[in-house]
């Protein structure tokens, strides 16, 4: 891993680069908010009309897992871009359907949905600067 920062540290760093220091809080508050409201969703059951909202859930979360492992472990940064652009729909396409079944669930991806636009924004200054 620690060649894997190396490699990190010297990339070219877009302007608005936050320290590293806050994506370890931010992403641990955002966890807990997308479990919470994974957990509002399932209230009453997975239900057929739940189907379709559980699988824009899961390929969001299984991107979301998929990205550091393609910037950091395989440093391919136009990967990373393509990953982080399909989450970035599928969380929106989970907010839309949670809404039906659960608006808190829904609202509570939004903060997620902004982190994840400004993680977009990163993504790609790496790309161009790099």
């Amino acid at each position: 891993m620690m060649k894997n920062m190396e490699w990190f540290q010297n990339l070219n760093k877009p302007f608005l680069n936050p320290p590293d220091w806050i994506f370890a809080p931010m992403w641990t508050i955002l966890y807990i908010m997308i479990a919470i409201s994974f957990i509002l969703f399932i209230k009453g059951g997975l239900t057929k009309e739940k189907k379709l909202p559980l699988i824009f859930f899961i390929i969001q979360l299984l991107l979301n897992f998929a990205w550091t492992p393609a910037f950091f472990w395989m440093q391919n940064i136009s990967l990373a871009l393509a990953i982080i652009a399909f989450m970035w729909i599928f969380i929106m396409l989970t907010i839309i359907t949670f809404f039906k079944h659960s608006i808190l669930a829904s609202i509570l991806l939004i903060p997620y949905l902004f982190w994840v636009s400004f993680a977009f924004y990163l993504n790609f200054a790496y790309f161009v600067l790099n």
